[in-house]
């Protein structure tokens, strides 16, 4: 019933920025809450950030607190994630789900190289 569906993805230098988005086929964002996670190939998906469905609490892995930040437009339907001074090792394909729910969204490719 429900798809995710990320865009925003892209080739850019180390230091730059992207922001990835994440919309919802229905209303849903109001009330549960989304994370980020990012996979790279042969390796363990890795989880990136979470918003709460008020939008009003936000966690993030250590690897990107205080580069990364996660927000939600109620209005929009739709999660975003700010990423900024990238780095090679952020180089992923990145997905966004439900927190609470096995639902997916198909992802989005990331590249950080010069």
């Amino acid at each position: 019933q429900v798809q995710l569906v990320e865009s925003g993805g892209g080739l850019v230098q180390p230091g730059g920025s992207l922001r990835l988005s994440c919309a919802a086929s229905r209303i849903i964002f109001r009330l549960h809450a989304v994370s980020w996670y990012r996979q790279v190939l042969g390796a363990q998906r890795e989880w990136v950030a979470t918003v709460s469905a008020g939008g009003g609490n936000t966690d993030y892995a250590a690897s990107v607190k205080g580069r990364f930040s996660i927000s939600s437009d109620h209005a929009k339907n739709t999660v975003y994630l700010q990423m900024n001074s990238l780095k090679p090792e952020d180089t992923a394909v990145y997905y966004c789900k439900l927190r609470d729910f096995d639902v997916w969204g198909q992802g989005t490719q990331v590249t950080v190289s010069s």
